[in-house]
């Protein structure tokens, strides 16, 4: 990740993840710490489709914008918890009732702390989440407009 400033990066997974409506988002600057990591960017999904949709924008986004792939990922065939580790930083997408039990950020409670409202989202982003913010997100990961329900679509 020479290229790039690693939280550059981070801070572009953590878009890509807010523009399919992740919730709680939070990044660990853990570079002052004796870890195995510079940063986590964690996130909730509300439902297992929501889940997977915010970490393949987060792929996608990593990929296409960045030229950097997971050096190991796990949890998709769950989907209740999945892990995108990019070596310098890990990114974390669980379903909230597995985030407030592994409780990453009480586990880690001596790291920084950068929360995520204020990130400015990319323009290449913004379509994506104006499309969303249109309708609202159910319990189910089902976007319902105007009362009735669309499929999440997990591009």
């Amino acid at each position: 990740m020479a290229e790039h400033n690693t939280l550059e990066i981070v801070k572009a997974a953590a878009s890509a993840a807010m523009s399919r409506r992740a919730q709680d988002g939070v990044i660990l600057d853990l570079r002052e710490l004796d870890c195995f990591t510079d940063f986590f960017a964690i996130f909730s999904g509300v439902s297992d489709i929501q889940v997977e949709g915010i970490s393949q924008a987060v792929l996608e986004e990593l990929e296409t914008n960045w030229e950097q792939r997971p050096w190991h990922q796990e949890g998709e065939r769950k989907a209740d918890w999945i892990l995108l580790d990019y070596v310098d930083f890990v990114v974390h997408v669980f379903l909230a009732e597995r985030r407030a039990y592994y409780n990453l950020e009480r586990l880690w409670a001596e790291a920084g702390r950068i929360e995520l409202p204020e990130l400015a989202m990319p323009a290449h982003l913004e379509s994506l989440s104006d499309e969303a913010s249109e309708g609202r997100i159910d319990p189910d990961g089902a976007l319902v407009f105007g009362g009735h329900e669309e499929g999440v679509s997990e591009e």
